[in-house]
């Protein structure tokens, strides 16, 4: 198919494309005449390359509610478990895929089958969903919630770390600040927006604006609050296999109470690490990293050990087919194949999955 021959003209990034995914990781909206400055190459030239890659599904950026909105009490995060009866595993990873509040789902290794990230309005919805939604699929044999109290780091600030301090600084300065306005309440244009973004973080003013139905005036208004308020984060991804850390490991694991802030800090600061939140149950971390091979999952660990000694790892998984990353679809490799619209209100609109 088209989509594949496609990722075969992208096997690897040049430097180029690195400095260009990494300064999309910081700026991801920002215009093409101030990324080719700061890469020292013409507007033409990186929007150019940019098409090649998004074209290729080896990069893109989306759009997602930050932690900050469950943290002012608007939704929350939740991890769950799946098993799921032999032969069905795909049959039931494409259609939870299909739901437009489970932002991740991912084919992991060990004691259970699927790991999703599911948005969630409230824990009413949540459970709404979890009981006669997936509880009701068939398919699935058990789950298992884990709530998230505190995302202490997110995807959105992975780098690839392709670009100097001068470059770096230059690209910062061209977001957004965020004035620490507190957070507010979602409405309907602000959904819609989210969903149009999720899809394509770099949409136009006027490209938002036909899709949600309002003025671009009002779509660059509304937009340029929810980002100062930090509401909305935007994320430049790229294919694992040309990330050069094509191997997600997945961790669990303990801290004392009282340590689990210090521990959580300490982990996010190392390179590999994605996603590190506190969660609810037995354990009460969970650390998503990006490693170079099967045989750094376990280095990965002994490093983390070496430099949070608080941390308990008590069971660990490797994502075999991340098929959904941030509501975008994924083929085995890792390449971008499609995408579902994000919409937190949908885990408890309805009574099936």
């Amino acid at each position: 198919m088209a989509q594949h021959s496609a990722h075969q003209a992208v096997r690897a990034l040049d430097d180029v494309d690195q400095a260009l995914v990494h300064a999309l990781q910081i700026a991801p909206r920002a215009g093409w005449n101030e990324i080719g400055a700061v890469l020292g190459l013409d507007a033409v030239t990186v929007a150019r390359r940019w098409y090649r890659l998004t074209e290729a599904g080896a990069a893109w950026i989306s759009c997602s509610p930050s932690p900050a909105l469950a943290s002012a009490g608007q939704g929350l995060l939740a991890f769950v478990e799946v098993d799921c009866v032999n032969g069905s595993l795909l049959t039931v990873a494409q259609a939870l895929a299909r739901l437009p509040h489970v932002t991740a789902v991912e084919h992991v290794s060990g004691d259970r089958d699927l790991l999703l990230t599911v948005m969630a309005p409230d824990l009413a919805a949540l459970t709404h969903w979890m009981t006669h939604g997936i509880g009701a699929m068939p398919g699935v044999v058990a789950s298992r919630t884990h709530l998230a109290s505190t995302v202490y780091t997110e995807g959105s600030r992975w780098r690839l770390r392709a670009l100097d301090r001068m470059q770096i600084a230059r690209l910062a300065d061209t977001e957004t600040a965020r004035t620490g306005a507190p957070v507010f309440p979602l409405t309907d244009l602000d959904h819609a927006l989210i969903a149009a973004l999720s899809m394509n973080g770099r949409a136009t003013y006027r490209a938002l604006a036909d899709a949600c139905g309002a003025s671009s005036d009002t779509v660059r208004r509304r937009l340029g609050r929810l980002f100062a308020a930090g509401m909305l984060q935007t994320r430049c991804e790229v294919a694992r296999p040309l990330s050069q850390w094509p191997v997600t490991v997945i961790q669990w694991g303990r801290a004392a109470a009282g340590e689990l802030e210090r521990v959580s800090r300490g982990v996010t600061g190392a390179r590999e690490v994605r996603l590190c939140a506190g969660i609810t149950g037995r354990n009460n971390v969970l650390i998503i990293a990006w490693v170079k091979s099967l045989t750094d999952v376990q280095r990965f660990e002994v490093r983390l050990a070496q430099r949070v000694p608080g941390l308990e790892i008590t069971d660990r998984a490797v994502a075999l087919w991340p098929l959904k990353l941030s509501g975008h679809l994924l083929d085995e490799q890792g390449y971008r194949i499609g995408g579902v619209p994000l919409d937190v209100r949908t885990a408890g609109a309805s009574t099936r999955a």
